[in-house]
């Protein structure tokens, strides 16, 4: 039953039985074999069937999941039985959002494989969002809203906006007194519209609706963002894990230190898909980076001089 279990979620992920008989060196009769199996025992049909592709049917949707959560309860029930038996050992897949991964990611499983010798660790960053099943990921770190979803997740740090610029800006074009003298700056925006419509926006400020602030510079990636501000191209909102270290060297200002943070940004997150014989690496890993982070993230902090020197 659990080996048709696994061929089935297989299968799932493949869209084909040749392509799940050909990662395993078997037979396609076999696969097929499995899975008529598996639907005599559930009295439901899983898959619509075709010479060239196989689509999960209504019951075949909905008993996907369970079939996640069966597995899943199994494998972390065995590992749970040898974890407080051995160190931790072998590898771990995380990925990270590329600019996030970069500046907080490498740092702590720098930490993570100082605390666990026997783990290894390969670290992905890429923006596109991964499909943890069919990729054999272990950990995503993901920022937004999360969708529904069978996946385990556990929230790392909620986002907060910080507006700046640089020294060299400010002594051109003076520096805003209030966030209304906005729309009189050149200001860093994004090339395509973000969802979300409060990235300018500020408690009391143009009736609480987003600023409609204008620059000659536009860019989709926070990095050339960043570098633009860097540079003295304009004024930046921007998360502040992004440009903490920029604020607390100097090279960048904030402009309204005392904003309160806006209510509803979405939160960073590190998810998991329950099951994987990776369980305990997986969670060891998520609670390393929370430390690391900080109940506060480490990154507001910085931004407090009265606690980054205490």
């Amino acid at each position: 039953m659990l080996d048709a279990l696994e061929t089935f979620l297989a299968v799932a992920a493949a869209g084909t039985f040749s392509e799940v008989a050909r990662r395993q060196d078997v037979a396609v009769s076999s696969i097929t074999r499995k899975i008529d199996a598996l639907e005599a025992e559930i009295g439901s049909r899983l898959f619509h069937r075709s010479p060239r592709r196989v689509v999960l049917t209504d019951a075949g949707a909905q008993f996907l999941p369970r079939a996640r959560n069966i597995l899943g309860e199994l494998a972390d029930a065995k590992e749970a039985i040898h974890a407080s038996d051995a160190e931790p050992r072998g590898l771990l897949t995380v990925t990270a959002p590329t600019v996030f991964g970069r500046q907080h990611v490498v740092g702590a499983v720098a930490g993570f494989l100082r605390r666990h010798p026997e783990i290894e660790v390969d670290l992905h960053l890429v923006d596109q969002i991964i499909d943890l099943s069919e990729q054999r990921v272990d950990v995503a770190i993901r920022i937004g809203v999360l969708p529904d979803s069978d996946l385990h997740a556990t929230t790392l740090a909620q986002v907060r906006l910080v507006t700046c610029a640089s020294p060299a800006y400010l002594a051109r074009a003076g520096r805003p007194a209030s966030p209304i003298e906005l729309l009189e700056h050149e200001c860093i925006t994004m090339a395509t519209p973000p969802a979300p419509d409060f990235v300018w926006r500020y408690a009391g400020v143009n009736r609480n609706h987003p600023l409609p602030v204008r620059g000659r510079f536009r860019t989709d990636d926070k990095d050339g963002m960043l570098q633009a501000a860097l540079a003295g191209l304009g004024v930046l909102n921007i998360a502040t894990w992004v440009v903490c270290n920029h604020l607390r060297s100097g090279e960048l200002v904030a402009l309204f230190p005392q904003e309160e943070a806006t209510p509803g940004m979405p939160a960073i997150h590190a998810v998991r898909l329950p099951g994987r014989s990776h369980a305990t690496k997986a969670r060891l890993f998520i609670e390393h980076l929370r430390g690391e982070i900080g109940e506060v993230p480490w990154w507001d902090r910085l931004l407090q001089p009265e606690e980054a020197v205490s």
